[in-house]
């Protein structure tokens, strides 16, 4: 009933709404020009050329539309376009050379305590920011293309942001080589789908402070760490890709302070860490593959009854390091490609016990060097004697039912 009252009452409007053309040679030759000829509801189709304008503003409910070709050049003077009304659409322009600027945030595109926006379809190049949503409801950012510069995290800014807004969907952009890929901050029940983030200097996405969020079927490549989630809870993670992200503190996911959390059907790809947990209680971790990473899984400490079942780990440098003396998480049915146990009564269960965590991760953890030791019978010997007498790894950390072949996940 709602929804048909706003539409009768919407719909004389928009019945009414005129389309303003604006080139080189039309009766508006800038879209500054045209947004504020037109009325609300009105269609500004922009063509083909280069329209050197900056401070764009927005300030009614419009839908600007760029023809293949149409560029606004913002000279690296400042901020491009910025929304400040609610039913505003933004589709199919290149928006190159945003300003700088340390105080201001300069952006691509800003939207400001609006609702109901769309993002669309963009391609944004030479940028400071690219897309900064702040203090907004229920909009859609889809199909953009995103391509940064940046080298280091200090002077360089976030591809999509986020800040105090709720009910954003973010589908199908693709983010490089900014410092955040999508970064949120105090927003929830955003919906984070279909995204490839690389090459980025420190997150392919970014959560602080953000509760109730999902993020499904996107893929973070190559970046300083795949996702970041910081002090936050009742997430949701599934059917991702981590791969790629090396280096010295890169993780595909990286989880500090989270609660309530499920992190399933993923695959963790030659990182240098899998998942780096710190502080997270009731996590749950069901059918992911863990492949070819450093550590698959890095429990720093504090971490509560968490869930680690129906996962494959396979040939990873270490499955787990896990800080303190005590286990209160729950390991089991998992398939480990280092067991080597036996199944004499063929139920696809081992019959002995794995103990994931070994005396050797230890020493690395103390001694990076020692890495160099990996392969050699002096690592196999120290390992065998703390399996039979478990001295530094927690006596009760082992999965009691390790399955003999790899699972097959659903993938529904």
């Amino acid at each position: 009933m709602f929804l048909f009252a706003l539409f009768f009452f919407l719909s004389p409007l928009v019945s009414s709404a005129d389309t303003l053309i604006v080139c080189s040679n039309c009766p508006y030759t800038s879209i500054k020009d045209a947004i504020r000829e037109s009325q609300n509801f009105d269609t500004i189709l922009v063509k083909k050329g280069i329209y050197k304008e900056i401070e764009i503003t927005v300030d009614k409910p419009l839908t600007l539309i760029a023809e293949k070709g149409a560029v606004i050049d913002g000279e690296e003077k400042g901020e491009i376009i910025v929304i400040k009304s609610d039913w505003v659409t933004v589709d199919g322009f290149t928006i190159i050379n945003v300003g700088t600027s340390y105080i201001k945030d300069f952006a691509a595109i800003r939207v400001r305590s609006s609702r109901h926006f769309t993002i669309a379809n963009n391609t944004i190049k030479n940028l400071f920011f690219g897309i900064y949503i702040e203090k907004s409801k229920k909009g859609v950012i889809s199909g953009n293309k995103i391509y940064g510069k940046a080298i280091n995290e200090f002077n360089s800014g976030n591809g999509i942001q986020l800040w105090y807004s709720n009910e954003i969907s973010i589908d199908n952009n693709v983010v490089w080589q900014v410092r955040d890929g999508i970064y949120l901050e105090f927003s929830n029940f955003c919906v984070i789908t279909r995204n490839e983030s690389a090459h980025n200097v420190r997150y392919g996405l970014h959560f602080m402070f953000s509760n109730d969020d999902l993020v499904s079927d996107n893929t973070y490549d190559n970046n300083g760490a795949g996702v970041a989630i910081m002090f936050s809870k009742n997430m949701q993670m599934h059917h991702n890709i981590f791969k790629n992200n090396w280096g010295s503190a890169a993780y595909g996911v990286l989880l500090k302070e989270v609660n309530d959390t499920k992190i399933n059907n993923n695959t963790f790809f030659r990182n240098t860490t899998g998942i780096n947990i710190e502080g997270s209680n009731r996590i749950e971790y069901l059918h992911n593959d863990f492949i070819s990473n450093g550590w698959a899984i890095n429990s720093r400490g504090a971490n509560y009854y968490n869930t680690i079942n129906y996962n494959n780990f396979m040939h990873n440098s270490f499955d787990l390091v896990y800080h303190g003396g005590v286990n209160h998480n729950d390991f089991h049915s998992n398939y480990w490609s280092s067991y080597t146990g036996y199944d004499l009564d063929k139920d696809g269960i081992g019959d002995i016990p794995y103990r994931p965590v070994k005396l050797f991760s230890y020493i690395v953890n103390k001694t990076p060097e020692a890495i160099l030791f990996l392969r050699s019978l002096f690592v196999d010997i120290i390992d065998f004697s703390e399996k039979v007498s478990p001295i530094f790894t927690p006596d009760h950390l082992m999965d009691n039912a390790p399955l003999m072949k790899k699972i097959k996940h659903d993938k529904n």
